[in-house]
């Protein structure tokens, strides 16, 4: 066990040796910070926020004025057995949902909420409310620009809306430029980011809560069998398409959700009488925190950079799920699309939020009082875990069980993305995917072998890389989305719309 296990630690070594320079100078050009009243504000954070304020402005807030519609559309109004794509509203939205739920609901909320204090929860929601415009833009164009094959499959996504979207605004080169290069960054993080660091991360829960050094998962054998279990899981699933991937998610999504947010409700019900604190600390931290680094503007920037980096409006991954979606009218997914950061961000990661603060357990106050003296922590899953266990002895138990059925549901995604930015750049042939997938699942097995430092920090890079191409074609294209909401409000308001709507109760009740 022991040469295994030194033969990763080389690797491991090697490859982030090797990787480390050039990780470095692109997390320290894509995250740099720019002063902003007196505080450090990361620019691609900026980038996704102005965006989100941008098409939240320009569209007059459909995020808030059509959401009744949205949820209708989830629910099947409206809906078009014979349309062509492959999948439902629910199903498509449950799998985007999927590749944005994960570690950092969990870790990323609890380290935010620890720099930045209750408030930066109030700053999170503002932003995941702006990211819901965002959403609403980039999922109507991956639809509206989408391929769908002989076969009945789609592909869609930024790679499409980009090259043909901007080919059609008589700016071909601009559109090819802009699709490849956000493909490239996609593709990148699909393996590094979506996958082998999902899997190493979830291994760490596992094997916390199962003797820590002494657990079977601590072993390279029985680390080996962890991701050989989940490599075979996320195979099966790949294999059976995006139609396999929509009924697994669209399980295991709400499976998780209620699994996660149940807990948290336990928590916060058990400490309810502390509710109305924790409320009050959460608003009275936005505009007036104490102890915190940067006041107000530290509150602010942990608050919008947690939420940015959850939801991943802008970041173009989600269009490429949302594209699969059976309509004639391709804003109707955009619509829907705008559930997506309101269940990431302002259900789940408000949920963590209020359960670390509401339960505030020994580690947070600890952790509060370090990062007030400059060390900030390093590990969120801990603090939760915490908050868990400070009720039930036992729900860190249930805890790992939500972290492994994130982990699982965001590779299972992310598989599916990679594959649509793989196809795009490289072919469509059977040996090109098969190719792919092979890659996909020995990275999967080695995320539980190595933890490649230096290539995941590259891939969050990219990962926001990606917005920067995505988002200026955004704004060059937001006219046609504003078209496409303005005819399928008339089309619904028509006589034809309200066939399709009755048509559709209809066939609910079948």
């Amino acid at each position: 066990m022991s040469n295994n296990e030194s033969v990763t630690e080389r690797i491991d070594s090697a490859v982030s040796g090797f990787f480390e320079p050039v990780a470095a100078k692109l997390q320290e050009w894509v995250f740099y910070e720019v002063n902003l009243f007196g505080q450090k504000f990361p620019w691609i954070v900026a980038w996704l926020v102005v965006a989100g304020i941008v098409f939240s402005l320009y569209f007059r807030l459909a995020q808030v004025r059509y959401i009744g519609v949205a949820v209708k559309l989830v629910r099947g109004k409206w809906e078009d057995k014979d349309a062509p794509g492959e999948t439902s509203h629910f199903r498509a939205l449950s799998t985007a949902v999927s590749g944005t739920v994960g570690l950092g609901n969990i870790a990323g909320v609890a380290i935010a909420v620890t720099i930045g204090g209750p408030g930066a929860t109030f700053w999170m929601i503002l932003c995941g409310v702006l990211a819901m415009a965002t959403k609403f833009v980039e999922c109507t164009l991956g639809v509206k620009y989408r391929e769908v094959h002989a076969d009945g499959t789609v592909s869609g996504g930024p790679m499409h809306y980009l090259s043909k979207g901007l080919a059609e605004r008589g700016l071909p080169a601009l559109g090819k430029v802009l699709a490849t290069g956000s493909a490239m960054m996609l593709l990148f993080f699909t393996f590094f980011g979506g996958n082998l660091f999902q899997v190493n991360q979830s291994l760490e829960q596992l094997t916390a809560v199962t003797g820590k050094d002494d657990s079977f998962f601590a072993s390279a054998g029985g680390a080996l069998l962890f991701g050989m279990a989940i490599a075979a899981i996320v195979a099966l699933v790949l294999i059976g398409g995006m139609k396999s991937i929509g009924a697994v998610t669209g399980r295991l999504v709400p499976a998780m959700a209620i699994l996660y947010v149940g807990a948290c409700l336990v928590v916060i019900v058990t400490n309810i009488s502390q509710l109305p604190d924790a409320i009050g600390a959460i608003f009275k931290g936005a505009f007036a925190p104490e102890g915190v680094a940067g006041g107000v503007i530290g509150a602010l920037i942990m608050g919008f950079r947690r939420a940015a980096f959850s939801n991943e409006a802008g970041i173009g991954s989600a269009p490429i799920a949302h594209s699969a979606v059976k309509t004639r009218h391709p804003v109707t997914e955009g619509l829907v699309a705008m559930l997506e950061p309101f269940i990431d961000t302002v259900v789940i990661c408000t949920m963590t939020a209020v359960t670390i603060v509401i339960a505030s357990p020994a580690s947070y106050e600890a952790a509060r009082k370090a990062s007030e003296a400059g060390q900030p922590p390093s590990d969120g899953v801990s603090l939760t875990s915490d908050a868990f266990e400070s009720v039930v002895s036992w729900f860190p138990y249930v805890l790992t069980l939500a972290v492994l059925l994130f982990a699982i549901s965001t590779v299972i995604t992310w598989g599916y993305y990679g594959l649509k930015c793989w196809t795009y750049l490289f072919g469509r042939s059977k040996t090109s995917e098969l190719i792919y997938k092979v890659i996909f699942t020995v990275m999967v097995i080695s995320g539980a072998l190595l933890s490649l430092g230096a290539l995941v920090d590259m891939a969050d890079a990219f990962l926001f890389m990606a917005a920067v191409f995505n988002i200026i074609g955004l704004y060059l294209l937001a006219p046609v989305v504003k078209r496409e909401l303005n005819s399928f409000l008339e089309y619904i308001k028509s006589d034809a719309g309200k066939k399709a709507e009755n048509k559709a109760k209809v066939l609910s009740t079948d």
